[in-house]
């Protein structure tokens, strides 16, 4: 069989650092389920599912544990304002192709802001002012300036930044760097158009655990074909 060119096949519980199941957040289905049976990773992941679910705890260690800076940024980042993440990472063990790239950025909207003041205090060369521009803009601008080349590209709810055609417009960039083979995407999202991203396992997270699911077959999508379909139904209930 082939040896894969991506980073990650696969994060598993580490045999030598076990983790309480009585502890947060393994009291989270989700989180159990990854420390009792350990998840393989394709080209594309895509974790989906409600605020609390989890989604984010599990993309947020999987960074950690790569080595990348929980509030963004590189391998190299050294970025911290108030360390509010849990210790999953320290209890993961990733299983990584050989030979594959060791290069990766970790992208999360909700902590963007501190991240771009601390770009602009630690300049790597001529970059973009991103505290100048739109909130979405900066995002995709980080995106194309940051994801070059093989390695690993993680992602917790990018949405939140972006518009419609802002969506659209990172599966573009992110298509054309996994199509090269060598570079690998895990992200959670609350957006059914990044959930369709061609070619991604798609794992629903919630108080089930985690389970692959078609696009066509997600809550989130058929909610919101619901909604659209007849958007006073939910409304008059509010």
């Amino acid at each position: 069989m082939a040896f894969e060119s991506f980073p990650l096949r696969r994060a598993h519980e580490h045999p030598l650092e076990p983790m309480p199941r009585g502890a947060w957040p393994a009291t989270l289905a989700p989180v159990t389920q990854l420390l009792d049976d350990g998840i393989d990773f394709a080209p594309v992941t895509v974790f989906v599912g409600e605020n609390g679910s989890g989604k984010s705890t599990l993309v947020e260690a999987i960074a950690q544990a790569y080595g990348l800076s929980p509030e963004g940024g590189s391998v190299n980042a050294m970025h911290s304002t108030r360390t509010s993440e849990s210790t999953l990472w320290q209890h993961l063990q990733l299983v990584r192709n050989a030979g594959a790239s060791k290069r990766g950025y970790f992208l999360r909207a909700e902590t963007m802001h501190g991240f771009y003041t601390y770009l602009e205090q630690n300049p790597g060369g001529s970059e973009p002012n991103f505290h100048e521009m739109s909130h979405g803009e900066s995002f995709l601008e980080l995106v194309v300036d940051r994801f070059r080349g093989p390695g690993l590209w993680v992602l917790d709810e990018p949405e939140s930044a972006l518009s419609f055609s802002g969506c659209l417009a990172l599966i573009g960039v992110l298509k054309d760097l996994v199509a090269t083979g060598k570079s690998q995407v895990i992200l959670s999202t609350h957006s059914p158009v990044l959930a369709a991203f061609p070619g991604a396992a798609i794992h629903e997270v919630g108080e089930w655990g985690l389970r692959r699911s078609e696009w066509s077959e997600l809550d989130l999508v058929r909610n919101l074909s619901l909604f659209l379909d007849a958007p006073g139904r939910f409304l008059r209930h509010i």
